[in-house]
């Protein structure tokens, strides 16, 4: 029976019509439009899409492979390159000829890859010191069937380790704060100075906007991230105050900034991939040199206004320029207060700044009835101390702060106090005070010698005027 089914099936194969040629349209193995490149095409395509130079040997030595990258850095076209045996007369010189063919062709008998730094001659006559990477290429019985190598120029190279290395000690061992901001200003790598001088751990700084840590200036910030981005980076570093919020509280720091957009070297045009935001505290060099600046200016308004006093004919006036000078960029408003002999003392108000509107210090009719201050005054404690006394309405509301002032008959708009007490000849002859709105800071121990410093002129001008308020 299977003898009969082979021949059967012999006979209507071989016996009948002949088998009909396949449609190459109809075909459904054959399909035009799912055919690809051929292999050829495809490892050409894929060679010339490299950004390193490859080029690839026969066992004998023969560049079978010649890319695009190649032919950028030597100028030898494929078409020039492949069929030459080795590099020998044309791509190096004669001396190197056979170092180099040994080097390379050895790479057939090692495992892995082989390194190797050597000059390749350029078409015009140029030499080119490259960094080759070569190893074998096994044929399908295992054995070395050629070598393939890729060569890139060594200052290339070197210029890629310097870049990575320098990134590498930038976000471990830099003195200054580095951060890598993203397209959405948000911190996307942070070095060990900037993580401690944000106050945070390096990851868990990473993705939070930076307005979870800084109270003030996050806006001046993500406005130079934002303008690094659409314009580049500024000429000069920028500085920039910001406040910190800690757990001890907020810290008032300035840091002087550098910003540098960060694009990818890998695509045609530039795609923006963050900003690299370098920065260093700069604090106390700052407010040194704004504690200098401002020394250097009360200096020169001390000179001044006792050049101007000098001028005086009156005591009185004399006293109220020298408050006048004083006043510029120390405080919002002063006062004058002169001492009555009587028991228990008490004070005259004799000069004062205008009330609601900026303008010189204005003397008033001394002789007066004695202010009424509620004991614990901070001018009444300045009076029996003979020293300074500072006050302030704290964290208190406006209307809380308009009372506490109008309390003290001090104007609506005073937050805090400073009182000095104006000596002359031994004795205290009034208090002087100076008050600063709410959109200054206290007043700090520091400023009290200056202000001490002009109580002590004062003083002086009105021990001369002679008789205090009640005759004396």
């Amino acid at each position: 029976m299977s003898a009969s089914r082979r021949s059967g099936t012999a006979d209507s194969l071989g016996s009948g019509d002949p088998e009909p040629e396949r449609d190459p349209e109809r075909d459904p193995e054959h399909d035009p439009d799912r055919d690809g490149p051929g292999s050829d095409d495809l490892l050409a395509a894929l060679l010339d899409g490299m950004d390193a130079a490859l080029c690839a040997f026969d066992a004998d030595g023969v560049v079978t492979h010649w890319n695009r990258e190649a032919e950028r850095i030597l100028g030898w076209t494929a078409e020039e390159a492949v069929g030459r045996r080795g590099f020998a007369g044309w791509a190096v010189r004669s001396a190197d000829a056979d170092e180099v063919a040994q080097r390379l062709l050895g790479a057939m008998g090692s495992p892995g890859r082989q390194v190797h730094e050597f000059a390749l001659l350029t078409k015009d006559g140029g030499r080119v010191l490259v960094r080759t990477q070569s190893a074998a290429v096994r044929g399908p019985d295992g054995e070395p069937a050629g070598v393939y190598c890729a060569f890139s120029e060594v200052h290339t190279q070197i210029d890629l380790e310097r870049s990575i290395a320098l990134s590498e000690a930038l976000f471990d061992s830099a003195s200054w704060g580095v951060v890598l901001v993203d397209a959405d200003l948000r911190p996307a790598v942070v070095n060990a100075h900037a993580a401690h001088a944000l106050g945070v751990g390096r990851s868990s700084l990473l993705g939070r906007p930076l307005g979870e840590l800084l109270t003030q200036g996050v806006e001046d910030l993500e406005n130079a991230f934002t303008h690094v981005l659409a314009e580049g980076a500024p000429p000069e570093p920028a500085e920039m105050w910001v406040t910190l919020r800690t757990d001890e509280g907020e810290s008032r720091r300035c840091w002087r900034s550098g910003f540098v957009r960060l694009s990818s070297p890998l695509a045609e045009e530039p795609v923006p991939l963050g900003v690299g935001w370098l920065f260093v505290d700069v604090t106390e060099a700052k407010q040194l040199e704004q504690d200098a600046a401002q020394l250097r200016f009360r200096a020169n308004q001390l000179h001044r206004a006792a050049r101007a006093s000098a001028e005086c004919e009156d005591p009185y006036e004399a006293a109220t320029v020298q408050l006048d000078f004083a006043l510029a960029g120390f405080a919002d408003h002063a006062l004058i207060d002169l001492t009555a002999s009587v028991e228990p003392p008490r004070l005259v108000r004799s000069a004062a700044t205008p009330a609601g509107t900026p303008g010189p210090v204005q003397s008033l009719a001394h002789g007066g009835i004695p202010l009424r201050y509620a004991p614990g005054h901070p001018a009444l404690q300045c009076l029996e101390r003979a020293g300074a006394v500072r006050a302030s309405a704290g964290a208190a509301g406006p209307a809380e702060a308009e009372r506490w002032a109008e309390a003290r008959q001090w104007p609506s708009d005073a937050v805090h106090a400073l009182c000095v007490a104006a000596r002359s000849r031994g004795r205290t002859v009034g208090v002087v005070t100076f008050l600063r709105g709410v959109t200054r800071s206290p007043f700090e121990r520091g400023e009290a010698m200056y202000a001490e410093s002009v109580a002590v002129r004062i003083g002086a001008s009105l021990d001369l005027a002679g008789p205090d308020p009640a005759g004396r």
